[in-house]
């Protein structure tokens, strides 16, 4: 008799493409499994104009009601883009069970016609309006380009990119709105998976725009109880992206980074070591401080605190308090 496992998702098309894709490797490593894809109105895709921060930042927004979902029975599992998950807290009752492996963490912009990278470059950014709603991604581009105007930019991968193309102005909770932009930034891994890396202007290395913690990794939460289910899931599960994932989200944990925290990091793997490098910066993108360390692969959780010290020795939690809400 068949195994039933019911994951949840979100509705937009690149949730649904990462779920997908979680459901053919499950099936195809656990022949006798039935997998059934459960999908929510999550409460940061239905407001497509407020800033998450409202809603308890992204963990509130995009994960809180299908956490509940596992914890309640409901579901076995739940699919989250691990940058979603807040890393500055744990859910009693909750584990990562998998870890698809990363796709391309690099951010990428994306220009409405007529825009090109080159007029950015030249005047700075003057005169121009970035979207975006990370906070990170929006104090690198004013490092990037000091000048540019960057504005609050709401809704999945490819409504974003619509509203781009279709010169759309940003409703703000006030009834006012943002806008039209002229750019995007966005995850590149994101535009892969909805069908439009062709519309990649440009993509940022990790040296000029360092990645969030866990951006391009797709994370499979489950009870921690539920040993039936950690040990299906375990079958997909890749080594390499779970160590990623753990040393980044350490960092996330030692900070005690809040939604509004410009913080990022990005780890790698060769051989048996592996490298971690972590910046915070202030809103203005003026001020950064990163650290980076190499240490043993099979210790990520290790590398990422001694990490996320660094950064707190060289004055991180006084630029993360100055950019907590009031």
């Amino acid at each position: 008799m068949a195994t039933r496992l019911k994951i949840g998702t979100r509705k937009s098309a690149m949730a649904l493409a990462q779920t997908e894709e979680i459901a053919r490797r499950l099936t195809a490593a656990v022949p006798d499994l039935d997998v059934e894809i459960v999908k929510f109105d999550t409460t940061g895709d239905l407001d497509q104009t407020s800033k998450l921060l409202p809603h308890g930042g992204k963990g509130g927004a995009f994960v809180a009601q299908i956490r509940a979902a596992v914890l309640s029975g409901e579901l076995q599992a739940a699919m989250h883009s691990l940058k979603d998950m807040p890393g500055n807290e744990d859910t009693p009752g909750l584990v990562i069970g998998a870890t698809l492996s990363r796709d391309p963490p690099n951010d990428a912009l994306v220009l409405r016609d007529g825009v090109t990278l080159a007029a950015l470059r030249q005047s700075r950014g003057k005169g121009f309006k970035i979207g975006t709603n990370a906070v990170r991604r929006a104090a690198y581009a004013r490092r990037l380009f000091p000048d540019v105007e960057v504005i609050h930019f709401r809704g999945a991968a490819d409504t974003r990119v619509r509203k781009l193309d279709n010169g759309e102005k940003q409703r703000l909770p006030d009834g006012g709105a943002v806008g039209p932009a002229d750019a995007l930034i966005m995850a590149r891994s994101g535009l892969d998976r909805v069908g439009l890396a062709d519309r990649i202007a440009y993509e940022f290395t990790p040296a000029e725009m360092l990645p969030a913690a866990g951006q391009g990794i797709v994370a499979v939460e489950c009870a921690a109880q539920d040993w039936q289910t950690r040990k299906i899931l375990s079958s997909i599960d890749d080594p390499a992206a779970h160590a990623s994932a753990d040393a980044e989200r350490e960092v996330l944990w030692v900070l005690n980074g809040h939604c509004n925290s410009p913080v990022a990091g990005f780890s790698t793997i060769a051989g048996g070591q592996m490298s971690l490098t972590a910046s915070v910066l202030d809103l203005s993108g003026n001020t950064i401080i990163e650290a980076s360390r190499t240490g043993p692969a099979n210790r990520p959780r290790e590398l990422g605190r001694a990490v996320g010290l660094d950064l707190l020795t060289k004055g991180a939690a006084e630029i993360i308090e100055r950019s907590r809400p009031r």
